[in-house]
């Protein structure tokens, strides 16, 4: 893939707006921070050479000025919402965060419980934070959010809130997902500092959409696919516009908040000095290190496609409405690419119609398209890694890295002890049968270690996956579509 990022350059750039921004302030600033701080993957794709962590980097930069609060909705933690990518519950997720922020030497310093209107559930796990000595902070229900401005800005408001006490003028606040309250705890923490005559600001650090490109670019029409299921729309920032006469892109949440939160800091400060738009509120420097835009104008095309075969793949499974397809597909229109745009796409479907079983393509780093199919003795996912292995390591396609007599066993054991219909091989035991092909065959051997250059490939198969086989295609970093076929998957 084509470098279309300067990571280095963004590192920096980005480090030192935040500085700037702190001493806009003078004693302290509260930095909501949007997305994932580290594994950001959808980053990495549409802005090709952007590092996954680098989010997480640029904090290290800061980390002697700056404090995280994880910040998790009551409300959340008793309805037990999970994580999608990760599959765990947000409870759970702000375990892992704290534990994944301390081991990189950054300093974690409290948790606050949001939207609390007295959840069991929420009592728990404050207890248990306690019990690890970690500080934990109430913020409540406030009737009438985000519209009922003058209850919000009192003591019947945010007055309400336990203030979170902090000793760093760079406070990071965070969240295992959406919807879970930073932005409310930031406004609430200034309206505390500001009666303790303390000079504090907002800012907000989203890397989508990139407020200084165009709003139709596909950089920012793949942002739009990705939270095609939040209904997030890319707009025209109105208040920017008006106030500076210059065209700049944030998204609707963000517009449609901005009186409020405009209002919010009247009452705090009495007037709004610092921000006369939501594009004023924002830190982030993404737009200015895009070094090749073809690159990465092409890397979001291929992201869109990836996420609408995402969204058609849902739909068959009943996980969602055909709206989000529908949203995608508009998308797709407006930055002029199909399906057939995606080589992988086009090369899966075509063995599959020439051959009438199911098959997969992969696209390695080199442009080159392997194929493969559905065999006896291995599903058409496990052999094509393979079959990419053995390209990778030299070894002619005919070469069989495991003897049928090894896999016999397995499926022997699939079918008549584990109570298995599917005798093939999955990716994962394809994988460990290669493994100790290797022990004794060199050519195994020598094809296993070509499984980190499959990172960051393209692959696209004529039915949709096991779950056991999507998750290997996900460990091993490789960007996965499936036609919405359901051949042969289990949906309980």
């Amino acid at each position: 893939m084509k470098i279309g990022f300067d990571n280095e350059k963004y590192l920096k750039i980005q480090s030192e707006h935040i500085r700037e921004r702190i001493n806009q302030f003078g004693d302290k600033l509260y930095l909501e921070f949007g997305g994932k701080l580290f594994d950001d993957y959808h980053a990495s794709r549409v802005l090709p050479g952007f590092a996954p962590d680098s989010k997480l980097q640029m904090l290290l930069q800061l980390s002697d000025m700056a404090e995280i609060v994880i910040v998790i909705s009551a409300a959340d933690i008793e309805k037990n919402k999970v994580r999608g990518d990760l599959g765990i519950t947000y409870d759970v997720d702000v375990l892992r965060l704290i534990e994944e922020f301390e081991k990189k030497g950054l300093y974690v310093g409290s948790v606050c419980i949001t939207q609390y209107s007295g959840q069991l559930a929420a009592d728990q796990f404050k207890a248990r934070l306690e019990k690890e000595n970690r500080k934990v902070y109430i913020h409540y229900v406030i009737p009438g959010y985000p519209a009922n401005v003058p209850l919000i800005v009192s003591e019947n408001g945010y007055g309400r809130n336990e203030y979170i006490e902090t000793t760093r003028p760079l406070v990071v606040i965070t969240a295992p997902g959406p919807g879970s309250g930073k932005m409310a705890t930031c406004m609430s923490q200034l309206y505390h500092e500001n009666l303790r005559g303390i000079k504090a600001g907002y800012a907000k650090f989203e890397t989508f959409p990139i407020w200084n490109i165009p709003l139709k670019h596909p950089v920012n029409l793949a942002y739009e696919a990705a939270t095609a299921d939040l209904d997030d729309v890319n707009m025209i920032d109105p208040f920017h516009l008006e106030a500076y006469g210059e065209t700049t892109v944030n998204y609707n949440r963000d517009i449609e908040i901005y009186p409020v939160l405009n209002a919010i800091f009247e009452g705090i400060y009495g007037e709004n000095t610092y921000y006369k738009s939501p594009t004023d509120m924002g830190v982030n420097m993404a737009g200015n290190c895009i070094t090749d835009d073809e690159a990465c104008c092409e890397a979001s095309k291929m992201e869109i496609i990836r996420r609408y075969y995402t969204a058609l793949n849902r739909t068959a499974k009943g996980e969602n409405t055909e709206n989000e397809v529908y949203k995608i597909e508009l998308l797709m229109k407006q930055a002029k690419i199909t399906t057939d745009d995606r080589k992988v796409t086009v090369a899966a479907k075509r063995r599959s119609e020439e051959l009438g079983i199911p098959t997969a393509a992969i696209e390695l780093s080199d442009g080159t398209i392997i194929t493969s199919k559905t065999t006896d003795f291995l599903g058409a996912s496990a052999a094509l890694i393979l079959n990419a292995v053995k390209y990778l390591a030299g070894i002619d396609h005919d070469e069989k890295l495991i003897s049928p007599e090894a896999i016999e066993p397995i499926q022997d054991l699939k079918v008549r002890f584990l109570g298995g219909k599917n005798p093939r091989l999955h990716t994962d035991e394809a994988l460990i049968a290669l493994t100790l092909a290797g022990a004794t065959n060199p050519n195994a051997k020598n094809a296993l270690e070509q499984l980190p250059k499959l990172r960051g490939c393209q692959v696209h198969t004529s039915v949709m996956l096991s779950e056991v086989d999507t998750k290997i295609f996900k460990k091993l970093g490789i960007d996965l579509t499936c036609e919405p076929v359901r051949q042969g998957v289990k949906l309980y």
